[in-house]
């Protein structure tokens, strides 16, 4: 008979990613590069390992061959359990109640078997596009503190950005009256952040309801935590005050990687006690002989150009008399002699040719009307040849 596990994690790693345009046609958002050395996904599940969590569920259906690769066996989380550990779980042809992940709670619906084979007394739910260091621990001691059904993580946000998240309104115990999802007049500006504690067989029940309702959109935010609430269960919210990005647009993707330029509260990468664990390439030191200023550098590089307020991916080139300017570089990408490059996210493995020109500084770029704010994106694998350009704004996924 297999040991039971406290709780069990389950990650949402499953969707399109649309909003990073370029950037993920051919990769799931959470193996999106981050940071110079890490993924999207290293930040959930570096979360777990952290926090005593060793047993996570990683769901994904889109585009996957890449995040699978990466997440493996879990080796470098130390997710590599023979009970327990990480596993990747695709959507699977059965004979009943099996289909494309229709929405959140069905992607979880459609995992009931896994989560079962450990007994857990409690799940928790993440999304895989969020940038965090978070103490899951302390959050499900306040849950079993609570003797709550579901415990959500919250945060406060602006009142005038409030109507882009789901809104709790809460009693003065922190208990919830109302779950709002993204309300063109909030009346809170407690925000969601999508990642709840849920006691298992509470969970397991509204699942099944959820499934049973033709007419729902098989979501938490729009279905299941409103069935929770009308039904009487008990709901709480678990405030988080550290640092805490959704990074699912090009311009949030841009400030988060910014945001590790500067001085940031309560998050540090370079905490020990918390490490945010990667399966980042071998590589040797970076060799840099140009001017750097204000940026973070990975292994592996040559820099012998100049670079300003970015962050440079493994095993970037940037040669004598390029120029990078408060940009991402994700990875493996080589900026050639006189090429100039403002206020952009290139993806791995591009080539960027002699006096090519790449986005514009920031103060022109922010003139332009463009999906990305103004950043340029170079999609994966591409190059742009010399001479030349890619203006502000523009998102390119073919050679330019």
């Amino acid at each position: 008979m297999l040991k039971k596990k406290e709780c069990v994690a389950m990650l949402l790693a499953g969707g399109q990613g649309s909003r990073l345009y370029a950037l993920t046609s051919n990769i799931a958002k959470p193996a999106v590069s981050f940071g110079s050395k890490y993924r999207i996904i290293d930040f959930p599940l570096s979360n777990c390992i952290n926090s005593g969590i060793d047993t996570v569920g990683v769901l994904t259906q889109y585009q996957p061959l890449i995040l699978n690769e990466y997440v493996g066996n879990g080796q470098p989380w130390d997710l590599d359990r023979t009970f327990g550990g990480v596993h990747i779980l695709s959507p699977y042809e059965a004979k009943m109640d099996t289909s494309w992940y229709k929405g959140t709670a069905n992607a979880i619906y459609q995992n009931i078997r896994f989560m079962k084979m450990y007994d857990p007394d409690y799940v928790l739910i993440l999304s895989g596009d969020h940038i965090y260091k978070m103490d899951y621990d302390k959050m499900l001691a306040a849950h079993k503190a609570a003797n709550a059904d579901c415990t959500i993580a919250c945060m406060q946000v602006p009142l005038k950005e409030a109507s882009r998240f789901g809104i709790l309104n809460t009693n003065r115990d922190g208990t919830i009256y109302e779950f709002e999802e993204k309300p063109a007049k909030p009346k809170s500006d407690l925000a969601s952040m999508g990642i709840y504690i849920f006691t298992a067989s509470k969970l397991f029940k509204y699942l099944e309801l959820d499934n049973q309702d033709p007419k729902s959109e098989n979501d938490f935010g729009k279905n299941v935590l409103p069935a929770m609430l009308k039904s009487g269960e008990k709901m709480y919210t678990y405030r988080f005050e550290g640092y805490w990005k959704d990074v699912g647009t090009i311009s949030s993707l841009w400030e988060a990687n910014m945001d590790l330029l500067g001085v940031v509260p309560n998050f540090e990468l370079a905490d020990r006690e918390r490490v945010i664990h990667s399966r980042s390439p071998l590589a040797p030191p970076a060799y840099i002989q140009g001017e750097v200023i204000n940026s973070l550098v990975a292994t592996g590089g040559e820099i012998e150009g100049k670079v300003v307020n970015s962050v440079i991916g493994t095993n970037c080139i940037i040669e004598e008399g390029a120029e990078v300017i408060d940009s991402v570089l994700m990875g493996n990408i080589t900026v050639k002699s006189g090429a100039k490059i403002n206020y952009s996210i290139i993806d791995e493995e591009v080539t960027i040719n002699e006096n090519a020109m790449v986005g514009a500084p920031i103060p022109e770029a922010l003139k332009v009307e463009s999906n990305t704010s103004g950043i340029a994106v170079l999609g994966r694998g591409i190059t742009v040849r010399k001479n030349g350009k890619v203006p502000a704004g523009v998102i390119a996924d073919k050679n330019v």
